[in-house]
C-alpha cells in the first residue's frame, strides 16, 4: 500500500510522534505541600505504582502534576538518569469501562499495529523506556484501571505509574498516598499574622485572593475571617480557591455567611461513605454557594455546559446554551464571569482558540442542577444539533474517510452525547455515530472503530447510510491486517452504491475495495477499480478529488509493474496536490512519485522527490521515515552502498523507537537493500555505517538524509544549551519561539514547520515552563536579547 495519508499532524492522527511530555500549563502558583512532595519522590523511587486518594476536591490532581513538572532532568555530568516520558490521561469524561485501553492509547498518541491491539499495543509502544504515566480520576473506572495497570507494569519494566482516585485501585505493589487537607491555622492563632501564614490554607486563600483582588493582604483586620473561612471549607483545595475568587466582590463576613448558609449538602458528591460526609461539606458549600451567587442567565449557561465533557470553545457554548432567554453575546460574557469564578478552566492550547471545561467535581454538580431543572433533554437536542452541524462540515468530501474529521477534537463530546442521547433523531445519530467511528479510524483505534460499525450495521438506521459505513469498515478491516473481510464489506459497499446511483458514495466505495484488493496483493483488480473511480470522480468537476483518485491509480499501476503510466499520472496530480492539499497528502503523494521515479532508474528526480517530502514533514513523525528510506533505495541504486546501509540503520532505529511498520511491500524492499548493502561493503565500512547510524535521529538523520549542512534549520541539534546551561531548550522548540520572535501565530508556526496547532501550543508550554516565561511578548524579548547577544548555543 501507498504511504499512509493522515489528515491532519495532529498526535492522534501520527502515532507516537510526541516524545516528551505535553502537560496542562499551570496558570497560577502552587502553594505549600512541599513535605507532600518531598514524600512523593521517596515513594516512586521504590514503588512502580503510587495511588494519591482524598476527598474530591482536596487537590489530588494538581500535587501530581507539580510533582510531573519537579520531575529533574539529566545533569551536565550525566549524574541523574534520564527524565522520564511524562503523560496525563484524564479519564473524568470516559463512562465506559471498555473503551479505557483506547482512550489511553489515543492520550499517549499510540496507534494499534497489525497483529496488536489492546493492551499489546500500549505495552510494545511504552517497552523499556523511562515513562511515568499519570490516570487521573480513576475512582469510576477502579476495576478496569486497575488490570490496565497491572498489565502495563507486568509488561514494562521502567514504567511508573501515578494515579488519583478517590480510592485504591487494589493492586498488588500499589503504594496508597492519601492526600490530606491543606493545613488550617492553630486554634490559638487569633490574628496573628506569621502565625496565620504558616498555614498552607490561609496562604492559598491569600495567594488566590490577590490575584482577584489586587492589594488584598492578611492583616490583623481580616485574618480572623480568613482563618475561620478556612476551617469552615475543612482545608480543601477547590473550595477555598472558589471562595476566595469572591474577593473583591464581597466582604470577608459575606463570604463567611454564605458558607454557613447551606441550601443543599451536594449528597451525589460524597459518594456514599468513601470519603466520610464532612470532609465533603466544605466543597458542598463552596460550590453550592458559588452557585446560589450567579445570577439566573449565568446559572442557565454554567448548568448547560455540563452536558460538554469533552471540553468546548465558545461556538459550542453557544450553540448549546443559547435559547429564548439567552443570546450567543451573552453567552461569551457569562463564559468570562464563571472562568473568573473558577466555575470553569481554560484549556491549554492555540491562544486563537480558547477552548474551557467543567472540573469533573463541579460538573456533577452542575448535570444535578441541569436534571433539576428539567433542561437536560432539551440541552442533549441542542448538543446533538451542534455536533450533526460539526459533521456536516465534511460533507463535500468524497473520501470523507481520509480526511480529518472536522469532530475529531470532539470525540470525548460525541461518546458522552451519544451515550445519553436515546430517543433523539435516529439520522442524526447514525451520521454521529458513523462519525465516531472515522475518528476511531483516523486515529488508528481500528478495534474502537470496529466495535461501533458492527452496531451500526446491525441497525436499520446504519443501513440508512448507505455504503459509507461499508467503506468504512473495509477500510478498518485493513488496518487490522483483515483482507479477506475487507474485500468481503468492499464488496457489499460497492453493490450498495450502484444501486442507490449516488456517485461520490460510489467512488469511495471503490477506492475503499481497491485498497481491500492492495492489501491482498491482487494489483490489477485495484487498477480496475481506481480507474473506474476516476471516471466517476473526474465527472464530478473537482480537481482535488480528482488529484487524489488519480495519486491512487498511479500507485496501484507501480505495483503492477506499469511504472511509465504511473509517470504520466503523477506528472499530472502532483500539480493539484502540491498546491491545494494538507501536507500529509502532499507528502504522500510525492513518495508515490518518487517510488515511481525510482522505478524508471532516474535517481536524481527520485532524490529530489524524496528530498521534498522530508522538507515538509515532521522530523519526529514516521511521515520522515519514507523519505529516508527512499533515499536509502537511491543510494543503493547509485552504488554509494555505505550511505544506503547508514540510512537504513538509522531508519530501523527510529522505526522502534515509535513502533511504527511500513507495509509489507515497502518493508520487503527495504530488506533487500540493507542485505545487500552489507554484503557488498567491507567488514570495517559496514561495522562504521552501522556505528555511525546510531549517532543518527532526530533533525540529525534529516541533515544527514537532506545531505545539508549548517546553514539549513534541518541541522539544529538535538537540544540548545542557552545562557551557559541554565536553559535547554530542544531544536524545535528554539525553532518554534524563533518564529514566535518574528510575530507568527501558532498556526503560521504550524503551517510552517509542518506541525499541528496542538503540538506548536504543547512546545510553547514546555519553553513556558523551562524559561519562566508567561506571554509571547516576554518570550519575543528573550529570543532577541539572547541571538542578538549570541547566548544561545547549539551543542
Amino acid at each position: 500500500m501507498q504511504l499512509q495519508e493522515t489528515s491532519g499532524g495532529s498526535p492522534a492522527t501520527s502515532p507516537a510522534t510526541a516524545t516528551a511530555a505535553s502537560l496542562p500549563l499551570a496558570l497560577d502558583s502552587f502553594v505549600g505541600r512541599q513535605q507532600e512532595l518531598s514524600r512523593l519522590r521517596a515513594l516512586l523511587r521504590t514503588s512502580r505504582l503510587l495511588t494519591l486518594t482524598g476527598a474530591g476536591g482536596v487537590g489530588k490532581t494538581r500535587l501530581a502534576l507539580e510533582f510531573a513538572r519537579g520531575l529533574p532532568h539529566r545533569s551536565a555530568a550525566g549524574r541523574r538518569p534520564p527524565r522520564p516520558r511524562v503523560d496525563l490521561v484524564e479519564l473524568d469524561s470516559l463512562e465506559d469501562g471498555t473503551l479505557l485501553t483506547q482512550s489511553v492509547a489515543a492520550a499517549l498518541g499510540v496507534g494499534e499495529r497489525t497483529g496488536r491491539t489492546g493492551v499489546d499495543v500500549l505495552v510494545r509502544a511504552i517497552g523499556d523506556a523511562p515513562w511515568l504515566l499519570i490516570l487521573d480520576n480513576c475512582e469510576h473506572l477502579a476495576e478496569p484501571c486497575a488490570r490496565l495497570v497491572a498489565a502495563l507494569l507486568g509488561g514494562c519494566p521502567r514504567l511508573r505509574v501515578l494515579a488519583t482516585s478517590r480510592e485504591a485501585l487494589r493492586v498488588p505493589g500499589e503504594t496508597v498516598f492519601r492526600v490530606g487537607e491543606l493545613a488550617l491555622p492553630a486554634a490559638d492563632a487569633g490574628d496573628d499574622v506569621p502565625a496565620l501564614l504558616r498555614a498552607d490554607a490561609v496562604r492559598l486563600f491569600v495567594e488566590r485572593a490577590s490575584s482577584r483582588s489586587p492589594g488584598f493582604t492578611l492583616n490583623r483586620g481580616n485574618g480572623g475571617l480568613v482563618a475561620e473561612i478556612c476551617r469552615r471549607l475543612d482545608g480543601l483545595t477547590l473550595a477555598i480557591e472558589l471562595a476566595a475568587r469572591h474577593v473583591g466582590t464581597l466582604a470577608l463576613s459575606d463570604i463567611l455567611a454564605g458558607l454557613n448558609d447551606q441550601i443543599s449538602q451536594l449528597d451525589v458528591l460524597t459518594n456514599g461513605s468513601r470519603t466520610g460526609p464532612r470532609r465533603h461539606s466544605g466543597l458542598a458549600a463552596a460550590v453550592d454557594w458559588s452557585h446560589r451567587l450567579l445570577d439566573p442567565a449565568e446559572q442557565a449557561v454554567f448548568r448547560r455546559l455540563a452536558v460538554l465533557v469533552g471540553g468546548f470553545d465558545v461556538a459550542a457554548a453557544q450553540t448549546v446554551c443559547v435559547d429564548g432567554s439567552i443570546g450567543p453575546r451573552q453567552v461569551f460574557r457569562i463564559l468570562c464571569a464563571l472562568e473568573a469564578k473558577s466555575l470553569i478552566v481554560r484549556l491549554p492550547g492555540d491562544e486563537g482558540t480558547a477552548r474551557f471545561r467543567l472540573l469533573n467535581t463541579i460538573r456533577v454538580y452542575a448535570v444535578e442542577r441541569l436534571r433539576a431543572s428539567g433542561e437536560l433533554r432539551p440541552t442533549l437536542r441542542r448538543t446533538v444539533a451542534w455536533l450533526t452541524e460539526l459533521a456536516g462540515q465534511g460533507h463535500d468530501e468524497v473520501f470523507a474517510d481520509q480526511a480529518s474529521s472536522p469532530l475529531a477534537a470532539e470525540r470525548d463530546n460525541l461518546v458522552s452525547v451519544l451515550a445519553c442521547a436515546t430517543g433523539h433523531d435516529d439520522g442524526a445519530q447514525a451520521r454521529l455515530t458513523l462519525e465516531l467511528a472515522r475518528v476511531h479510524y483516523q486515529q488508528e483505534q481500528p478495534s474502537a472503530a470496529r466495535t461501533v460499525l458492527t452496531g451500526l450495521l446491525r441497525e436499520t438506521r446504519g443501513r440508512a447510510l448507505g455504503g459509507e459505513v461499508l467503506a468504512l469498515a473495509a477500510r478498518v478491516a485493513c488496518q487490522q491486517a483483515d483482507p479477506e473481510e475487507a474485500l468481503r464489506l468492499g464488496d457489499l459497499a460497492v453493490d450498495m452504491e450502484r444501486v442507490g446511483h449516488h456517485p461520490a458514495g460510489l467512488a469511495n466505495a471503490l477506492d475503499a475495495r481497491a485498497a481491500a484488493r492492495l492489501c491482498r496483493g491482487e494489483f490489477s483488480e485495484a487498477v480496475a477499480d481506481l480507474r473506474e473511480c476516476l471516471d466517476v470522480v473526474a465527472s464530478l468537476g473537482v480537481p482535488q478529488d480528482t488529484a487524489w483518485c488519480t495519486h491512487h491509480l498511479a500507485w496501484a499501476l507501480l505495483q503492477a509493474g506499469e511504472e511509465l503510466e504511473a509517470d504520466e499520472l503523477m506528472a499530472r496530480c502532483l500539480p493539484v496536490r502540491r498546491k491545494h492539499a494538507p501536507w500529509p497528502r502532499t507528502a504522500a503523494a510525492l513518495h508515490t512519485a518518487g517510488a515511481v521515479r525510482l522505478a524508471l532508474g532516474r535517481l536524481h528526480s527520485a532524490e529530489a522527490l524524496f528530498a521534498e517530502v522530508l522538507r515538509i514533514a515532521p522530523g519526529a513523525s514516521f511521515h520522515s521515515l519514507y523519505p529516508v528510506e527512499g533515499l536509502a533505495l537511491v543510494a543503493a541504486e547509485g552504488g554509494d552502498m555505505q550511505r544506503a546501509l547508514r540510512l537504513c540503520e538509522a531508519s530501523a532505529q527510529a522505526r522502534r523507537r515509535l513502533d511504527t511498520e511500513p507495509e509489507a511491500p515497502w518493508r520487503h524492499k527495504m530488506d533487500q537493500v540493507a542485505a545487500r548493502a552489507r554484503t557488498r561493503l567491507p567488514t570495517a565500512a559496514r561495522a562504521a555505517a552501522v556505528a555511525a547510524a546510531r549517532g543518527l535521529h532526530g533533525d540529525r538523520l534529516i541533515a544527514y538524509a537532506l545531505r545539508t549542512r549548517s546553514g539549513d534549520h534541518r541541522t539544529l541539534p538535538d537540544s540548545v544549551q542557552v545562557d551557559g546551561g541554565q536553559y535547554r531548550l530542544t531544536a524545535r522548540e528554539f525553532m518554534v519561539v524563533d518564529l514566535v520572535a518574528q510575530g507568527l501565530t501558532n498556526r503560521q508556526i504550524a503551517d510552517r514547520l509542518g506541525l499541528s496547532v496542538h503540538t506548536v501550543a504543547t512546545h510553547l508550554d514546555k519553553v513556558r515552563d523551562k524559561l519562566g516565561l508567561r506571554s509571547r511578548t516576554q518570550i519575543a524579548l528573550w529570543v532577541t536579547a539572547r541571538t542578538e547577544g549570541g547566548h544561545a548555543t547549539p551543542r
